[in-house]
């Protein structure tokens, strides 16, 4: 399987999540890979067996029996419902939106025709939005951090908040990814989001007002006592030369101690984080992606990265806004024991899924083909990594202005460097 193919998601992330989202400032935690072709064609015309005889001879032989109570209950609407005639083609695709909650995945979906080409609209995007990155593979849009800086963080939106409504409208049984493209929006305009918080007994409100988003992949400076503090905030196509421009400064000023903030990072591009994990390991696996039938492709770390001195000690803040590729470079830095983490667990978001359209303009199953592991074989799906150290920043941290993390970073660094 073509590597590019599938780390260009997350979805992310990832494909039409990640272009659509990330060029509109309303980014998706994903690295989900998507192909998707233009829908250009005509639709085939749908026709659906109405005899006992033609739905047997219609199924594979092998699958005649397990289908035959599929086309006994079929017939038994048909023939005993009260609204006739009944649509063949919402029953069709009621069925294979069964099917797919089915699995037990929640990363696994059906989207209907006119959702799908509505999420297809998004590849354009906009630059627009209210800056957040959210995950579009669970049951509701799900926040996993707000941007600093952006109208999400100032109004108070936090990781794991679920947008149950948008301008007031229900988005129960409505796509994620459809969703998503709802809350964008031009600079100026106002959205209301309504969110399920954990902890809290009733849904809040948040009145946003949609702004030009601008975000600096990566970035960095040299504390006051000789540690070069990096912060990067996205995995997109920017990334990498940023932080090559930000190490090769900070490596010349010979760093005693290295802090890479991966907080409130929503993932990217897979290929981005195995580039940015190869600036500090030298060498050996970065993750690795396995399939349902067992087999794996191996991601190891590129040559001649720019600070992969293990003679520097070096420390990731993480939390719960961590997610993807965060925390694959994460994870990838603690397993092989190049660094040690701070803060709190992360997200969990360690699968992959693709967007497969159906034929005949009959929309889309987004089905999960792979999961990430770390290169001591540890899921990071639904898990999350733990930091070594776990230091908690709350509400009130944050509106004080303090940053307890960063704070216990830099002292265990200097323990560290004076030892």
């Amino acid at each position: 399987m073509n590597n590019t193919v599938k780390g260009i998601l997350l979805v992310f992330g990832i494909g039409i999540l990640m272009i659509g989202s990330f060029a509109g400032g309303f980014v998706t935690g994903n690295l989900v890979p998507v192909s998707v072709p233009g829908m250009v064609e005509e639709p085939a015309p749908i026709v659906i067996p109405t005899t006992s005889a033609e739905q047997e001879a219609a199924t594979p032989e092998e699958l005649q029996s397990l289908f035959s109570p599929f086309w006994e209950a079929w017939n038994l609407v048909h023939e005993n419902y009260v609204d006739q005639p009944v649509d063949d083609v919402a029953l069709m695709r009621g069925a294979i939106s069964g099917m797919m909650e089915a699995l037990g995945d929640e990363h696994s979906s059906y989207m209907n025709p006119e959702d799908f080409e509505t999420a297809n609209a998004g590849l354009e995007g906009e630059y627009e939005g209210i800056g957040a990155y959210v995950d579009t593979t669970t049951e509701y849009l799900t926040i996993t951090s707000p941007i600093p800086g952006s109208p999400a963080e100032r109004v108070g939106l936090l990781p794991g908040d679920q947008v149950i409504a948008i301008d007031g409208k229900d988005m129960t049984g409505v796509d994620a990814e459809v969703a998503r493209l709802q809350v964008l929006g031009p600079a100026g305009s106002t959205v209301v989001l309504t969110v399920l918080r954990q902890g809290e007994e009733a849904p809040l409100e948040f009145t946003i007002v949609r702004e030009k988003i601008t975000i600096a992949a990566a970035s960095g400076e040299m504390l006051d006592n000789g540690i070069a503090y990096i912060q990067v905030t996205t995995f997109g196509s920017r990334t990498t030369p940023e932080l090559l421009a930000t190490l090769t400064d900070l490596m010349a000023q010979n760093p005693k101690g290295i802090i890479l903030d991966l907080r409130n990072n929503g993932g990217g591009y897979l290929q981005t984080s195995v580039e940015v994990a190869s600036q500090f390991i030298s060498d050996g696996v970065i993750l690795y992606e396995q399939y349902g039938d067992g087999t794996r492709d191996t991601f190891t770390a590129l040559p001649n990265g720019l600070a992969t001195d293990t003679n520097i000690p070096m420390l990731v803040l993480i939390n719960e806004g961590s997610a993807s590729a965060s925390e694959i470079v994460a994870g990838a830095l603690q397993d092989t024991g190049r660094a040690q983490l701070v803060g709190m667990v992360s997200y969990g978001k360690g699968s992959v899924q693709n967007w497969i359209p159906l034929s005949g303009e009959n929309g889309a199953v987004r089905v999960t083909i792979a999961k990430w592991l770390t290169p001591n074989e540890n899921t990071i799906h639904e898990v999350g990594l733990t930091p070594d150290y776990v230091v908690d920043m709350t509400v009130e941290d944050r509106q004080a202005g303090l940053d307890p993390q960063l704070d216990k970073a830099v002292e265990i660094l200097l323990e560290m460097i004076n030892k």
